[in-house]
């Protein structure tokens, strides 16, 4: 069996990690059981009800491929418009998003985790879910993140459903303190593991879900489920130095903008990091962030912007200058695979399926990723996502995974860690570390730049694996979050 580096973010994860990998499983393997442990234990975080993008090295060495699971667009047989409310929070510095049974899109996340085990993985895939059930079956706490996350929403986003408000709060509607054994989780995971990936879209349980929505005011039919399918493709590729870097490519928006930036920094820092090397970083989110705000969000053609955008870097660096909540999981292994997972409910619908146990997503209802119109795009079409789980090939045989939740501060978190570690004298913890900078709101009247002084799970939560040329495995992840990381190797008789 291979060794595996696993960085996640809580130690229920890293243990389903560990254990998928001691049983003979690759990175693949590992990162995709702890991914669904985290759909069950990062309560407003994640869930089954939500859409993901894995990113994948393949161990050969062969270009890097991306499974799209990300949320599509409902609505082919209902009425749109309703069953949704707009809920102004402090969360992240100040949105307002819109919740509701009309907020919750088609999910893609267990597609696309069957996709991806079909390509590359070697473990069966009831034992893949296997962790997360007994997770599910245990009760768990909250999380630091879902504790950070719910003190903001607790009352306004999962208070109004009884299931999801007796499931967060105690008996005095404080957020609980104790375990969470959400009823009927164990068994729609059960149905996931025993039939597979198709349970929860053309199955007895995706027809459940499908039903618990409609009848409640929302958009997601049975017919968008039975139609939602999982699309690979190859990743979007950029290079530093003598690393090959695959990340998510369009219709997500997050891949764009790493490359972009990557590019745009052009090697910096070459060692620690300035005053000098940051302020061409803020300059760098002004433009790439700008240029999304002003094209990406509302293009009818984003593989062509996105193309003309890193042609015109490539070409002139100093024209471009001038000019959700989510959980994520790394994983190496010593074979030279990789597999980054990025998976994202929203800020939650918070709503719970009638008898399945899944809290709903609520991407509609999320604008930055909608800016369309809640209910304004073609039912199939895919929402944007600020989403980029990434991998690297070095010319000499090492391999990288890297990624990070955080909503609009992914890209800009992943890029500083990438960009600390491949440019920079800094080891892959100390990258990871590293205070960052996010220019919020790019080119519009509220641009303010946040620099980081204490760490705090605003500037992401990144988790990063490692390869070295010589097979020596490393992980790293994020002390502004809960993250865990394990290490597996073979072991001798």
């Amino acid at each position: 069996m291979p060794d595996v580096a696993i960085a996640v973010p809580n130690e229920a994860a890293a243990d389903a990690g560990e254990r998928i990998a001691a049983a003979g499983g690759n990175a693949i393997d590992a990162a995709l059981a702890a991914s669904l442990v985290t759909m069950v234990n990062e309560v407003g975080i994640v869930s089954l009800s939500s859409g993901a993008f894995i990113t994948v090295q393949p161990p050969d060495g062969s270009a890097p491929q991306t499974v799209d699971g990300w949320i599509d667009m409902p609505g082919r047989s209902q009425q749109l418009g309703g069953g949704t409310w707009d809920v102004h929070t402090d969360y992240g510095g100040g949105v307002t998003v819109t919740i509701g049974p009309g907020s919750v899109g088609a999910h893609g996340s267990i597609a696309a985790f069957g996709e991806a085990h079909r390509r590359w993985g070697t473990i069966p895939w009831r034992e893949l879910v296997a962790p997360a059930l007994h997770v599910a079956r245990a009760g768990f706490r909250l999380s630091a993140a879902s504790r950070y996350y719910l003190e903001y929403v607790h009352d306004d986003i999962f208070g109004w459903d009884s299931v999801s408000r007796a499931a967060v709060h105690d008996a005095e509607g404080d957020i609980t303190t104790g375990h969470i054994v959400m009823p009927d989780l164990s068994d729609s995971l059960e149905q996931i593991a025993l039939h597979g990936p198709e349970a929860i879209y053309t199955g007895d349980l995706g027809r459940r879900l499908a039903d618990a929505i409609v009848e409640r005011g929302g958009i997601v039919g049975r017919d968008d489920l039975a139609a939602y399918e999982a699309v690979t493709r190859p990743s979007l590729i950029t290079r530093v130095g003598e690393w090959t870097l695959g990340t998510n490519p369009p219709p997500s928006v997050g891949g764009v903008c790493v490359a972009a930036m990557l590019r745009l920094l052009d090697g910096r820092p070459h060692g620690d990091w300035t005053d000098e090397d940051v302020s061409h970083l803020i300059e760098v989110q002004r433009a790439v962030l700008g240029h999304r705000l002003a094209v990406f969000d509302t293009t009818d053609d984003l593989e062509a912007d996105a193309a003309a955008f890193l042609a015109q870097i490539d070409t002139d660096h100093l024209a471009v200058l001038e000019s959700g909540s989510t959980a994520h999981v790394s994983a190496t292994d010593s074979d030279g695979g990789a597999c980054s997972v990025t998976v994202s409910s929203g800020y939650s619908s918070g709503m719970v399926a009638a008898g399945t146990g899944i809290w709903l997503n609520n991407c509609l209802g999320e604008p930055e990723l909608n800016a369309h119109g809640l209910h304004g795009l073609a039912p199939g079409t895919r929402l944007l996502s600020n989403m980029a789980p990434t991998v690297g090939h070095h010319t000499n045989g090492a391999a990288l995974a890297i990624g990070s939740p955080g909503a609009d501060r992914i890209t800009t978190a992943i890029v500083q860690a990438l960009a600390g570690f491949l440019g920079g004298e800094l080891s892959l913890q100390m990258a990871v570390n590293h205070p960052r900078v996010h220019v919020h709101r790019a080119w519009t009247p509220r641009e303010e730049i946040k620099r980081e002084t204490d760490l705090t799970m605003y500037f992401g939560g990144v988790a990063a694996t490692l390869r070295e040329p010589g097979g020596h495995m490393i992980a790293a992840a994020d002390p502004r979050r809960d993250g865990a990381v394990r290490l597996v190797q073979e072991r001798t008789p």
